[in-house]
């Protein structure tokens, strides 16, 4: 597949990414804004957190995202008594040979499901996330680096606090997206009771290869981001940290504003964004459209803001509203 990015090399990359949101809406009834990041997730290469109560399909649309890009795929269901090698791995001790050898955890695949997340202990959530940041394992001595593509698309039940580890904001701003599921609604709900009540899964197809999906992050790279649109993600960003220079009185609402990693962020699923339009350029949309997913789990609220019921979600929202569009 050709790397270089022109009108109509976008153009068939949009279709080709719309075929494959087809194929896994064969199974997962609407949720299309769930779907959207999964994509985003796998087009510029960064893990995803998927916030939604039990029932909505995230696990469901997980495998069958997995299923539609044709690759190497395991789920680990996170549990209180889970131990860091059971996810990355272990030496195990031959008898017959007197040595010890290597057995590789389910880390090892290039789409790995983390199911509720925020089940398992500290030092188990530690381990997943220091893959996902490196990208490498060790196992004894020796450093093991893991697949290409490698994405960790993780779940969690934000209403059940008994027996759960909430992740530490440092460990959650490594996730490029964080997106929150709602209900259906009724038609969708219709559609899944007439579709799925009594009956199997429908089976999906693979549209997309391991080797394309390296090559689409290099078309994402190509995108073009003009200066214009740099300096509103910067603008977005720093309003998050420093409210009043933009203008706004939400400071005491704010615990923490937005690290780098969100500026980075924004600018990848921007441009990502933009191609699953079929535009070789991103424009003002593309952000406001990726802002709350990049930005919700960077904000930090304060004490004042939840007496107040302010979510991050309305913060990134007012900051959206007043931050002028170029």
């Amino acid at each position: 597949m050709d790397t270089t990015l022109d009108q109509t090399r976008a153009a068939d990359i949009a279709s080709r990414i719309e075929e494959a949101l087809a194929e896994a809406g064969k199974v997962v009834v609407g949720q299309r804004p769930m779907l959207e990041g999964l994509v985003l997730g796998l087009l510029t290469g960064g893990h995803v957190l998927l916030e939604g109560v039990p029932g909505l399909a995230k696990t469901l649309a997980v495998r069958t995202l997995a299923g539609v890009v044709d690759t190497g795929f395991q789920r680990i269901q996170f549990t209180p008594d889970l131990l860091p090698a059971d996810i990355v791995g272990t030496t195990i001790y031959r008898h017959e040979t007197g040595e010890f050898t290597v057995k590789k955890g389910p880390v090892f695949n290039n789409i790995v499901l983390a199911d509720e997340i925020n089940r398992a202990p500290a030092k188990v959530q530690s381990a997943l996330l220091e893959a996902m940041q490196e990208r490498q394992v060790t196992i004894g001595d020796t450093t093991f680096a893991l697949p290409d593509p490698f994405l960790v698309l993780a779940t969690q039940n934000p209403i059940e606090q008994e027996g759960t580890y909430p992740l530490p904001e440092a460990q959650v701003d490594r996730f490029l997206l964080k997106v929150r599921i709602g209900y259906p609604d009724r038609s969708e709900e219709r559609a899944i009771l007439e579709r799925m009540a009594g009956r199997a899964v429908p089976e999906v197809r693979p549209v997309l290869t391991p080797e394309e999906l390296v090559e689409l992050r290099e078309a994402v790279n190509a995108v073009f981001l003009d200066e214009k649109i740099k300096d509103y993600i910067l603008d977005l960003v720093f309003a998050t940290r420093d409210p009043e220079s933009a203008g706004l009185a939400i400071g005491p609402l704010i615990g923490y504003g937005a690290s780098p990693r969100a500026t980075l962020a924004l600018a990848q699923t921007s441009r990502a964004r933009a191609l699953m339009q079929g535009r070789t350029f991103v424009v003002p949309e593309d952000v406001k459209s990726v802002a709350h997913s990049v930005l919700r789990h960077r904000v930090l609220v304060t004490y004042e803001a939840e007496a107040e019921q302010k979510t991050s979600d309305d913060i990134v929202s007012m900051i959206l509203d007043h931050v002028d569009v170029p």
